[in-house]
C-alpha cells in the first residue's frame, strides 16, 4: 500500500468516520490510543493525530484530559426515513475492503430496515464447511469453495432476504455479489421474484481505489483475506476497478476525497422517498 503525504490522515479519518457512522464504534465508546491506531494503519503517530483533529472538528469524537478520545454521544444523528409502502431490498456489492458493509450499516441505521450481511449470517458455517471439506478458512478461490460452498452461502443470504420481504420488512443486504452483479439474467430473475412478492429492488456498487481497499482489509485482519494480502499486486490486476453492474444502479465512492458515506446514503434514501 502506498498512501503518502496528506492522503494518510484523510484515509485514516475516513475509515474511522465510516466506523462511527455505521455504528461499529458506538457513541460514548473509548477509542484505541494513538499508538494503537498508528500500528493498525502502519503509519507514524502524526497522521493519526491529524485525523483525530479532523474528526474532532466534525464533532464525531471528543478528547477528555487524562482519559483519551471517545466517540461523541451525538455522533450518529438520525435521518428522515422513507415512506412505508412496498418493501425495499437494497443490494450492496463491492470488492473486498470497499466499505460495503459500512455503507449497508449506515443505510440500515438511517432507515430502520433489516441489515443482512453475508459474512455475519454464514461465516461460521462456511468456515466449518471449508475445514471439513479439506480446505482452510481463508479459501475463497478453490473449486471446493466456488463449486460447493459459495452457492449454498449465497442461497442462505437470498433465503433470508425472502423471509424478511415475505414479512413485509425492507432489507439492506451486503455481500461482494461479484458473480451476481455481473449477470443481467440474475438481475432480471431477482427483480421479477421480488416484484412477485410485492417488493422493489435497488442496486448499489461500492467503488474504492486499491490503496483504500488494502487499508480496510489490513485493519480488519480477517482470515479470508490472507490470500489477497499475500499476493496483493496480483489480486489487484485481476479485478476491474471501473466495474459497473449491467442493471440500473447507484455508484457509491469510498475514497479519502469522496463525499462521506452518510451523505451518499442520504442521497440514496431521498431517491427512494421521491
Amino acid at each position: 500500500m502506498d498512501i503518502t503525504g496528506d492522503a494518510k490522515h484523510r484515509q485514516i479519518a475516513r475509515e474511522i468516520r465510516n466506523e462511527i457512522e455505521s455504528g461499529r464504534l458506538r457513541p460514548g465508546q473509548k477509542l484505541p490510543s494513538t499508538r494503537v491506531f498508528a500500528e493498525q494503519f502502519g503509519v507514524s503517530v502524526a497522521p493519526v493525530n491529524d485525523a483525530m483533529a479532523v474528526l474532532e472538528v466534525e464533532g464525531l469524537i471528543v478528547s477528555r484530559p487524562r482519559s483519551g478520545r471517545f466517540v461523541s454521544e451525538t455522533a450518529t444523528p438520525g435521518a428522515p426515513r422513507p415512506r412505508r409502502g412496498r418493501p425495499q431490498v437494497i443490494y450492496v456489492g463491492g470488492y473486498a475492503g470497499s466499505g460495503k458493509t459500512e455503507f449497508g450499516r449506515i443505510l440500515a441505521k438511517k432507515t430502520g430496515w433489516a441489515m443482512l450481511d453475508k459474512d455475519t449470517i454464514t461465516r461460521a458455517v462456511v468456515d466449518t464447511a471449508l475445514v471439513q471439506l479439506g480446505s482452510t478458512v481463508s479459501d475463497r478461490e478453490s473449486p471446493i469453495y466456488l463449486d460447493f460452498v459459495r452457492p449454498a452461502e449465497y442461497e442462505c443470504l437470498a433465503a433470508t432476504v425472502r423471509e424478511n420481504v415475505g414479512c413485509g420488512v425492507s432489507v439492506v443486504t451486503t455481500a461482494p455479489y461479484l458473480k451476481e452483479f455481473g449477470s443481467e439474467a440474475w438481475f432480471r430473475r431477482t427483480a421479477a421474484e421480488l416484484d412477485a412478492m410485492g417488493a422493489d429492488m435497488e442496486v448499489v456498487w461500492i467503488r474504492c481505489q486499491p490503496d483504500s481497499m488494502h487499508s480496510y482489509i489490513t485493519r480488519r485482519g480477517a482470515a479470508r483475506d490472507s490470500g489477497k494480502l499475500a499476493n496483493w499486486d496480483g489480486y489487484v490486476r485481476g479485478i476491474n476497478i471501473a466495474f459497473e453492474p449491467p442493471w440500473q444502479h447507484t455508484i457509491v465512492m469510498n475514497d479519502p476525497d469522496s463525499p462521506p458515506l452518510p451523505e451518499q446514503a442520504d442521497e440514496l434514501i431521498k431517491s427512494l422517498r421521491d
